[in-house]
């Protein structure tokens, strides 16, 4: 897996802490190690994290051994992805995104 800064992995006791109570918006990915779709799209959300920096923190939530959230949110599909600001999902999608998908949904919330 890539390294970033700006990209952090979550826990399910994690998760109140580094989402719902982050000052900056997060964009949630809920993926597996065995998820090709996943895979394929880490890098564009490792360059999004990087170029954002400080406005917007990536979390990654592995659903095979941190279930809560995934099942509370209904995942049934991954990737999944939820943009959170002040602790509220502004913004959802699911399956591979492109870089540019994944910018257009989180800049009106930067």
């Amino acid at each position: 897996m890539a390294s970033s800064p700006h990209v952090v992995t979550v826990t399910d006791d994690s998760y109140q802490t580094e989402v719902i109570d982050s000052d900056v918006p997060v964009l949630v990915d809920f993926w597996a190690a065995w998820c090709g779709p996943c895979k394929m799209m880490e890098p564009a959300l490792y360059q999004l994290a990087d170029e954002l920096g400080g406005k917007l923190k990536v979390a990654k939530v592995d659903v095979d051994t941190h279930q809560r959230h995934a099942g509370s949110l209904g995942v049934n599909s991954i990737p999944a992805l939820f943009l959170y600001k002040n602790g509220e999902v502004v913004g959802r999608v699911v399956g591979a995104q492109s870089k540019q998908r994944l910018q257009a949904l989180v800049d009106p919330h930067l």
